[in-house]
């Protein structure tokens, strides 16, 4: 059967793990990457109007007289301009402000770089027959703006240049688009990797708990095939190790189950012949014991009543290996549930004892002689060990998976104490300690148990509500099941 891919969690986390440490990594370069060209970018483009301005003052300065007019000074604004670098220039003097363009104005100079031209500046090492340029980067409607100013010496005008730095930024907008597509992409690529590296990792995963829930559904002869030298291959090791050894203990207790097994049935069936004989003799001297000698009577009686406990015992044990072989025969047939009860009821003298609440016309398909033995096996219980009065309700129930037949039967006694309520159906198991040698082989319930599983039902023990006695349940479908599942 082909595998199909599955999402699990650890398939998940494992992507989601390089996906972020892959971004992570992406965004980080792609940062780095960015921010570095953006100062190369700036920094080359600032540098090169920077110089390029201060050499087009000094060639253009010396021309002008100590006190230029404001024409003089215009000229010499538009001649600064007049470069290749394009970009605006402003000159101001005491009498006059100058500009080669009308779009920016000494107005529009930031204040702290205005304040840093016009004061001298403290710091500065050049000679005091130099000027000192200061520059600062702002926005101007939007739009990324140098802006560089210096006092062209200490009588002369201040001027102003405006550099606009809008073909930098979309080169760096597109660098950004760039880094980001390439980020996308690098994450794309990193998902996909992960989902074959996971695929390749959890393969040998899958196959690992393919084995170990075929293992658990009893096929002790799952093996892996086993590749490589990694982890991997070292655990599909240890689980055939492990299987391997698992069949073998297996089959060394299924074979000394069954050698208990054959045991029990051959010394059953081999007590049977002697029994048969003994039983034989017990009757005769049971008939006899009033004849007896009264030192006598009581031992014959007591051996006729432990002569009948052995051979109750040894059917038992026969009934019960035809459970744990699987050969138990279940002959099926329909019957009125009350005709079974009464019959039951009647054939062991328990009419006068018993309370029975059966409606005539509950048909359910069962077998007779088992189901007998069951309703047996719950009313001497509850006669037995409960106590009168012993009350038998059956009633049909309706559920999602079928009609049942409940019957409860229900004893006066104290009731079962809370720690034998869990295993009054195992075998030879009896509550009082007191009791081993008393009547009984502690056989019945788990016989009872047996002959309704092979039924398709169960029978459930717990005390009453109201506190006062024991209630043993017997539920069965109405229609039982066949050996494939269907229903009979």
């Amino acid at each position: 059967m082909a595998r199909r891919l599955r999402l699990t969690s650890l398939r998940i986390r494992m992507i989601a793990v390089c996906s972020v440490v892959a971004l992570a990594a992406a965004v980080s370069s792609s940062g780095i990457a960015y921010w570095l060209n953006r100062d190369a970018v700036l920094k080359r483009t600032q540098d090169t109007a920077l110089s390029d301005f201060r050499n087009q003052l000094d060639r253009t300065v010396t021309a002008l007289p100590l006190e230029p007019s404001c024409q003089e000074l215009q000229l010499a604004t538009n001649v600064v301009a007049a470069t290749g670098l394009r970009y605006d220039v402003v000159m101001t003097s005491p009498t006059c402000s100058v500009h080669s363009s009308h779009t920016y104005t000494a107005a529009d100079v930031p204040a702290v770089l205005r304040q840093q031209v016009e004061q001298p500046c403290m710091h500065c090492t050049t000679s005091p027959g130099q000027y000192h340029l200061f520059w600062q980067r702002v926005n101007l409607n939007g739009v990324p703006f140098l802006i560089g100013g210096t006092r062209v010496l200490p009588d002369g005008p201040t001027a102003y240049m405006f550099k606009s730095l809008d073909d930098e930024q979309r080169d760096l907008d597109s660098l950004a688009w760039s880094l980001g597509i390439a980020t996308l992409l690098a994450l794309v690529g990193a998902a996909l990797l992960a989902q074959a590296a996971a695929a390749t990792v959890l393969k040998p995963v899958a196959r690992l708990a393919e084995a170990a829930q075929s293992l658990g559904e009893g096929n002790l002869d799952t093996r892996l095939e086993v590749t490589g030298q990694d982890e991997l291959a070292e655990l599909s090791r240890t689980f055939n190790h492990t299987a391997a050894a698992l069949e073998a203990q297996v089959e060394e207790l299924s074979a000394r189950e069954h050698a208990s097994r054959r045991f029990v049935a051959d010394m059953s069936h081999e007590l049977r012949t002697p029994l048969t004989a003994m039983t034989a003799v017990t009757d005769i001297l049971e008939d006899e014991a009033d004849a007896l000698d009264p030192m006598i009577e009581p031992a014959v009686r007591l051996v006729v009543s432990e002569t009948r406990r052995l051979t109750e015992l040894v059917e038992n044990l026969m009934e019960v290996t035809r459970f744990d072989a699987g050969t138990a025969k279940v002959v099926i047939d329909e019957i009125d549930i009350a005709d079974l009860i009464t019959s039951t009821i009647d054939a062991r003298a328990w009419l006068d004892a018993v309370e029975l609440d059966a409606p005539r016309g509950l048909l359910v398909r069962v077998d007779p002689r088992r189901i007998d033995v069951v309703l047996a096996n719950l009313i001497g219980n509850a006669l037995k060990h409960g106590g009168s009065p012993v009350r038998v309700r059956a009633r049909e129930e309706s559920a999602p998976d079928g009609d049942w037949l409940v019957v409860e039967v229900a004893d006066g006694g104290p009731g079962i104490p809370g720690d034998v309520l869990p295993h009054v159906f195992d075998r030879f198991f009896k509550a009082d300690a007191s009791r081993r040698r008393s009547e009984g082989s502690g056989l019945g319930l788990s016989i009872a148990m047996e002959n309704a599983r092979i039924h398709g039902g169960t029978i459930s023990a717990a005390n009453a509500a109201d506190g006062v006695g024991a209630v043993f349940t017997l539920r069965l479908p109405k229609t039982p099941p066949t050996k494939d599942g269907s229903t009979a």
